[in-house]
């Protein structure tokens, strides 16, 4: 889901070998917050029908709230791993994901259809394919076209697989007042840059009467507890 420009994730999935993909992209969707990003993108699932695995980000670069992956997850009744390194296998109906936790790593299965969240230190997908690259270069959604038209008119006639999918909220059967601005119940009331400035430090040992004196201090400030 995005502006017409985000068509170049379609194509750098296209030039690694995926068959097609779809873009979201409407006026309607934008100002979205998760709540409304997770509907649009819950709904082209729907309307796609029939997946085993989705698999997406842990989380944007934006709003950091890895919250989208699971929502969709949620809205469509799915199975999810979240935090996930790689996926070691697929097969007889389940997908074994390597994970990533808080104090190590873990393996899970998960039965399919599945929603699978993978993290940024996880491997880079495959390189581009040189001979996919060349046959899709000039693959763009019908709103990345101007309207005037271009050079390679006759190029998209010719060959229909030039023209991605584009989807409007009316497209994946969308409720309005749940996309977009209208959707979203998060409000941001205003924005702050954060500097941290250095304060005196201590040098703890791992004798028990400095532990105890951590402790008693965090308990007085009532940090824990």
């Amino acid at each position: 889901m995005g502006p017409p420009r985000a068509g170049e994730i379609i194509r750098q999935g296209l030039y690694r070998g995926a068959d097609t993909g779809w873009l979201l992209t409407d006026r309607l969707f934008a100002g979205a917050d998760t709540l409304a990003t997770s509907y649009a993108l819950a709904t082209a699932i729907k309307k796609i029908g029939d997946v085993d695995i989705v698999i997406g980000g842990r989380q944007a670069i934006d709003g950091d709230t890895a919250q989208v992956g699971p929502q969709v997850a949620q809205k469509l009744g799915l199975n999810q791993v979240t935090y996930a390194e790689e996926v070691l296998s697929v097969k007889d109906g389940k997908a074994t994901v390597k994970r990533v936790i808080d104090g190590g790593v873990e393996t899970v299965e998960a039965p399919l259809p599945v929603v699978i969240t993978v993290n940024g230190s996880a491997a880079p997908c495959r390189p581009q394919n040189a001979k996919l690259v060349m046959k899709y270069k000039r693959a763009t959604c019908p709103m990345e076209r101007p309207a005037e038209g271009t050079a390679y008119d006759n190029l998209y006639e010719e060959r229909p697989y030039l023209t991605l999918n584009q989807w409007s909220v009316a497209d994946v059967d969308g409720d309005v007042q749940q996309c977009g601005l209208s959707g979203s119940p998060t409000k941001v009331k205003a924005i702050k840059n954060i500097v941290f400035q250095a304060k005196e430090s201590k040098t703890l040992t791992a004798s028990d009467a400095d532990i105890e004196g951590m402790i008693k201090e965090l308990l007085e400030e009532k940090i824990i507890g």
